[in-house]
């Protein structure tokens, strides 16, 4: 059988190509398709199956578009309750593709609708099993089904079906670390069974009632653009080709459009963005986890414009926007920042500060706020002495913890995070602020002393 896993970076999110004898599934595809056109094409397979294991709140997939570009049946979950026509599955279901046989067990828990699909050696898990976690049973509770019910159903997939297979079958789970779908998931993208039965600590032998309560627990808040992501997916998102692309506009243009409540999306490193940008622009930098940093932090329906260094950089910035559901792009400026300065319109920026500069502004206990944006789980291993912690993604409902009239330092684990941060301090009426270079990495690297949580104030929501 031909197997090839696709990792999407910046999603942190992992979709599958099988095939046998000329015929080819894909399992929970990405928005953007070409990849597994022209992957089955090289190997001479034909897609006659997209398969969706749940329906993803994290992005926007692309299963409708494939269907209607290959001809391929798509399939769920039999509870998914999907508007478009596909086949819905119940548990023990087989699906012949090519000499093979794809084998669907029904896991809920993540969702009600979670499937698992068991093929030779191998299970794609989903969202249900991660490799060192699991799924989170919280983003789908709704009035059906608590999280408390959820987990019930989780852990009941777990040990009654998932664990019950040989410890040499291979497990490949949709997401990665950095997924907001689990807790602790691990950088790597399989494992197996067996590994998973020793080092998982969700598997590690416990009641129903005790992995219900840890996984019910001290959950960090889902993105809003989940329930909504969901949703597209339920009834299909549109082809990206029928997506416009946006117009080339003038900074006279983009400036009338910022007056009249458009949002700035500066795709621009860091240090660029530091050096100079349009007031209330937002830094998401294209080389971190773009997608899933603007769906936390931009509502889908806001009108954007698109700051870039460079034309290809729009076409990257609109796909990627659309993977998680943001389409409403209205243009990009033209001629990038050096036009906006030829045109004479306002200019801010954003100091960078060295890491050393931070140390030495601690020692001599300088009148300096310091804001660590990293998630609770990475803060608690050590931070700069002094910091509290605001995590970037409920940074906005806890500004009452800081004093915009103090110098603020954010810093994160390598700087892009905190430079989203300040971007959204100064959209709030900081003024004094400072993008630490380099973060968390950057202080442990210089040999500096790391607190510990205890030693300082936490003001962070889990």
């Amino acid at each position: 059988m031909y197997f090839k896993q696709f990792y999407l970076g910046c999603l942190a999110h992992a979709s599958y190509l099988l095939g046998s004898e000329g015929e080819a599934a894909v399992v929970d595809p990405q928005r953007d398709i070409e990849q597994y056109i022209t992957e089955a094409k090289v190997h001479g397979l034909k897609i006659k199956y997209v398969i969706e294991t749940h329906l993803h709140a994290d992005f926007v997939s692309g299963h409708r578009e494939l269907a209607a570009r290959t001809g391929a049946e798509i399939i769920f979950g039999a509870k998914a309750g999907a508007s478009f026509p596909h086949r819905a599955v119940h548990d023990g279901a087989e699906i012949k593709l090519g000499n093979e046989i794809l084998r669907i067990i029904e896991t809920p828990g993540h969702t009600p609708e979670s499937i698992s699909i068991l093929v030779e050696n191998k299970i794609l898990t989903g969202d249900t099993l991660f490799i060192g976690d699991v799924g989170r049973p919280d983003l789908a509770a709704s009035k059906d089904f608590t999280a408390e019910q959820m987990a019930g159903m989780l852990y009941e997939s777990l040990h009654k079906k998932i664990l019950t297979l040989d410890d040499a079958i291979e497990v490949y789970p949709a997401h990665g670390a950095g997924s907001m779908c689990g807790r602790n998931i691990s950088k790597e993208t399989s494992s197996t069974i067996g590994e998973q039965r020793k080092f998982n600590y969700a598997l590690k032998p416990m009641s129903k009632e005790t992995f219900v309560k840890m996984m019910t627990t001290d959950l960090p808040e889902a993105p809003a653009y989940f329930s909504k992501d969901a949703e597209i997916n339920r009834r299909g998102a549109a082809a990206l080709t029928e997506l416009p692309r946006p117009q080339e506009l003038t900074p006279q243009e983009i400036n009338q459009l910022v007056q009249a409540g458009t949002l700035v999306v500066d795709v621009r490193t860091a240090a660029q963005f530091g050096a100079g940008h349009i007031p209330g622009a937002i830094n998401l930098g294209l080389g971190g986890q773009f997608a899933s940093w603007a769906g936390s932090l931009i509502a889908i329906e806001l009108p954007l414009v698109i700051v870039a260094d460079e034309p290809a950089q729009i076409d990257e910035s609109v796909m990627r926007l659309a993977r998680v559901g943001i389409e409403n792009i209205k243009g990009y400026l033209s001629g990038g920042m050096y036009a906006w300065d030829q045109a004479g319109l306002t200019n801010v920026s954003i100091p960078q500060m060295p890491i050393d500069e931070l140390k030495l502004q601690i020692e001599e206990h300088a009148d300096l706020q310091i804001v660590d944006v990293r998630r609770p789980a990475e803060f608690n291993v050590g931070h700069a002495p002094g910091a509290v912690n605001l995590q970037l993604s409920t940074l906005e409902e806890n500004l009452g913890q800081l004093d915009p009239q103090r110098p603020t330092a954010v810093l994160c684990q390598s700087g892009y995070r905190s430079s989203a941060a300040t971007s959204v301090l100064a959209q709030h009426g900081f003024n004094n602020l400072f993008n630490v270079i380099g973060g968390t990495t950057a202080w442990i690297n210089a040999g500096y002393p790391l607190a510990q949580p205890e030693a300082v104030t936490t003001c962070s929501r889990s």
